[in-house]
């Protein structure tokens, strides 16, 4: 995915506030629109999420759908989460999986791994989801590449509400999914007054991908993003209709990195050397995915890590 040049570091929040983080349209692919929430002004993280794109939903069913050639990525994850659809995902493991409604697919790219995504065929008429990236820390970020398909996540019951757990813990409900920082994602289906269970420690954010919730007592449209700071040990959510958000948060990420196009790393020197690494072939090829995409030209400016709020 092409990304432009965004540098990201950590700052503790102070407690609970409730801003809105507006989107912007980005072309992903053949005919793909996205709606890029993070990095956005006036944030680049929450927790390690620094990356969140919100696709659709869009009507594909005589049109190609998702089409991303093969590229790199160094140190970070991928989650891929779809709502509607589905995506083929392969890689240079070996890897060849397609992602359904409610499975996980999560890439670890660890010192570097790449990647296609594109709808199959035949594939439905709707495609929506989110791809979303996590910053692997310091101590983590050359782990071996990965690719785990979860088709089980731990699903949390309560009045009003129905979790799916992509990452991390929400009240006792795990997900199988490798997490390297405190981190949690959930998927929330929400039919009424609820109230989530949070931890403290961890600064929130809230993506309605349906409906339009009432988060935090004000409403949240579809495709925008909420930031909800730290200190809250619970979420007040209700719908007068059926509604579903996904919620992201984590521990503060204490460390500041750069990040361009598709690599997460901590100077301009190692982006380079990614971007020179991959034009010449040091990647590993992706199986059965054509032609790769060539990585944009480098700024003029030097790359360097900045703070994480603009």
């Amino acid at each position: 995915m092409d990304t432009p040049v965004e540098v990201c570091a950590a700052a503790a929040t102070a407690g609970p506030v409730r801003e809105l983080l507006p989107a912007r349209a980005v072309p992903l692919g053949a005919g793909t629109i996205v709606r890029r929430l993070l990095p956005t002004l006036g944030r680049r993280m929450v927790g390690a999420w620094c990356f969140v794109d919100h696709y659709g939903p869009d009507e594909i069913i005589a049109r190609p759908g998702m089409q991303v050639p093969p590229h790199p990525h160094i140190g970070l994850q991928t989650v891929s989460w779809i709502l509607q659809g589905e995506v083929h995902h392969r890689d240079s493991l070996g890897s060849d999986v397609v992602i359904h409604p409610g499975e996980l697919g999560l890439m670890t790219a660890g010192g570097g791994i790449a990647h296609s995504e594109v709808s199959p065929l035949p594939h439905g008429p709707v495609l929506h989801g989110a791809q979303l990236w996590v910053a692997l820390p310091d101590a983590e970020r050359a782990v071996v590449p990965a690719f785990d398909h979860h088709a089980g996540l731990p699903v949390l019951t309560a009045p009003g509400l129905r979790a799916t757990v992509l990452l991390g813990d929400v009240d006792g409900a795990a997900s199988p999914g490798a997490a390297f920082t405190p981190i949690v994602g959930v998927d929330v289906e929400l039919t009424g007054p609820a109230l989530l269970p949070l931890t403290p420690e961890f600064e929130h954010a809230v993506l309605t991908v349906s409906g339009t919730p009432e988060v935090d007592g004000g409403p949240l449209a579809p495709g925008s993003l909420g930031y909800l700071g730290s200190g809250r040990s619970s979420l007040r959510l209700s719908a007068d209709a059926p509604a579903r958000l996904l919620v992201l948060g984590g521990e503060p990420f204490a460390e500041q990195i750069v990040m361009w196009w598709n690599f997460v790393a901590r100077s301009g020197e190692e982006v380079a050397a990614a971007r020179e690494r991959w034009q010449h072939g040091g990647f590993a090829a992706v199986p059965d995915s054509g032609p790769a995409l060539n990585a944009p030209a480098l700024p003029p400016a030097r790359l360097v890590p900045r703070g994480r709020v603009r």
